[in-house]
């Protein structure tokens, strides 16, 4: 297997691929139709920031199976258009922490100073000490919008220096937050209240120009503001005015709305600090996220571990081998009701009871819409894009969790309804924690091995039925492996399972659902 490394990394990405037995290409810098060109035959891309991976790039890719971010932010990437076509997006959070924080610090300390001003001012040989006139931290509000890993190590750096530390974040508790020694208010407080803002949040729709001419004309006269974090956040156009205007003493921004920041305003204003995107640019920052990035990738590629996607629920390395035959078990349910449903289907509803609660769900259905959909879409389908491509197709799914099943350690149960009506309905356990076992299929309860070349017939419960059945099987000269029963009541409706050493063909299909009582007869291949 094959990853491209289209991005300035350190050489600890490709050698802990090589490691794992992974061939690594890297193209520092590549892009246009040169990216075009190399992914044409690649399992997996890393990117930094300065590599956009585009719709048209996977659609390049089509032995693409994921996109690894060198950090946190996946802004770079299109997720959507991944998601849709199969490919996880992960990224490596947390190891640029501490260089981004610490950066963050050095930005609020040069920024209150006129640290690069008087240092310009110095070699231009000049000697101004009245000009550079600095501020001291101690005493002062720092807003932190964002206490994500980040704005948590800001924040407790920043009160090391004697500020008043008060934070927005949107999910953070103020239990937690009292913890870090930050004040949470609503963030039009923070604009009111802070001497220095600095920004710690992801760039979403939500987030895009938070800081724009509205709020900067809320903030107090003197405002400093510092984006570490990312591009767009901030509008630099309301920025710049604001800076002319003297409401805002200062900025520091090491990201920008496009990058590099050709024509931004801001170059021409002696009152901004500028950095070109070095947040992460430390020697232990790019070592770690270099290798965290690759080992992620090879777990993806070689066992299928999913740690830190951002477009797919990961699984934890210690609950995978438990979870792997409840995952299994879910497909080839899906896989069967995929065979047996009719029509478009409007809903799909599972239900997990026992002990299979204990696992993380979402992955499980997953497995299940993939079984699902596969033989139903021509679009490549997998764990990853079952869920999108569900909702593209206008079926609504749903989990439940119920109490514990009378009859079983753990259940999952699965019902199709169809957009016309009806139901098909099917329930799996494991028997031993490995085997899978099909123990209802619609209102029939029965112990059937779910796997290989199956045949379902339904009928009349009368005498002679299953032997007819068995006898036209075996003219054609088709045998039997195993055979599983079940009925509702005596003299009412039956089921059988026939497990078979090879698939029968049309002619036996139509033979053995023409016989006398069969009400129904469906081949399925699990």
């Amino acid at each position: 297997m094959k990853v491209l490394i289209a991005a300035r990394i350190s050489a600890t990405c490709a050698e802990v691929l090589a490691r794992a037995g992974l061939q690594a290409d890297h193209r520092p810098g590549i892009g246009g139709e040169d990216l075009l060109r190399a992914v044409s035959d690649v399992d997996g891309i890393v990117v930094r920031s300065d590599t956009r991976i585009t719709e048209e790039v996977i659609r390049a890719a089509p032995r693409l199976r994921v996109i690894g971010r060198a950090g946190a932010g996946v802004d770079n990437i299109d997720v959507a258009a991944a998601t849709r076509h199969g490919v996880v997006v992960m990224n490596a959070p947390g190891e640029n922490t501490i260089s981004a924080a610490e950066h963050t610090l050095s930005m609020i300390l040069a920024l209150a100073r006129q640290i690069p001003r008087a240092d310009r001012s110095m070699r231009a040989g000049c000697w101004e000490r009245g000009s550079f006139l600095g501020v001291e931290l101690f005493g002062k509000t720092l807003g932190v919008l964002g206490l994500g890993k980040v704005g948590r190590e800001v924040a407790g750096r920043a009160r090391a220096f004697g500020m008043e530390v008060i934070g927005y974040d949107p999910v953070l508790s103020e239990e937690v937050a009292s913890r870090l020694g930050v004040a949470l208010v609503p963030v039009d407080r923070i604009y009111e209240r802070a001497d220095f803002i600095t920004l710690h949040l992801p760039l979403t729709e939500e987030t895009r120009h938070l800081i724009g001419r509205d709020e900067l004309l809320r903030c107090r006269q003197g405002v400093r503001i510092i984006n570490v974090a990312r591009g767009g956040i901030v509008d630099e156009a309301a920025l710049a005015e604001a800076l002319a205007s003297g409401r805002v003493a200062g900025a520091a921004l090491d990201v920008f709305e496009n990058e590099p920041p050709a024509g931004s305003p801001l170059l021409s204003l002696d009152s901004v600090i500028l950095t070109p995107h070095l947040g992460a640019s430390t020697q232990e920052a790019q070592e770690k996220v270099a290798a965290r990035i690759a080992e992620q990738i090879a777990g993806y590629l070689k066992d299928g571990l999913v740690v830190n996607a951002v477009n797919t629920e990961g699984i934890d390395p210690r609950v995978l081998p438990m979870i792997q035959p409840y995952r299994d078990l879910c497909e080839r349910l899906g896989r069967l009701l995929s065979s047996l449903s009719r029509g478009p289907v409007g809903e799909v509803s599972l239900e997990y009871s026992g002990t299979v609660v204990e696992y993380p769900t979402r992955p499980l259905t997953a497995s299940f819409l993939k079984g699902f959909l596969q033989a139903k879409l021509s679009d490549p389908v997998n764990a990853v894009n079952a869920a999108i491509l569900a909702q593209e197709a206008g079926i609504r799914v749903q989990e439940t969790r119920a109490a514990e099943p009378q009859d079983f350690a753990a259940l999952i149960s699965a019902t199709l309804t169809a957009r016309g009506g009806g139901r098909r309905s099917a329930a799996g356990a494991l028997f031993g924690k490995r085997e899978p076992r099909l123990v209802r299929l619609d209102e029939f309860h029965l112990d059937a091995i779910p796997q290989g070349s199956m045949l379902i017939v339904s009928n009349d419960d009368r005498p002679g039925m299953v032997g007819r059945i068995g006898t036209a099987l075996g003219d054609a000269r088709v045998n039997i492996a195993y055979l599983s029963l079940g009925r509702d009541r005596s003299g009412g409706r039956a089921i059988a399972v026939f497990n078979l050493d090879s698939p029968v063909d049309d002619a036996v299909l139509r033979s053995i659902a023409a016989i006398d009582g069969v009400l129904w007869a469906e081949r399925v291949t699990l």
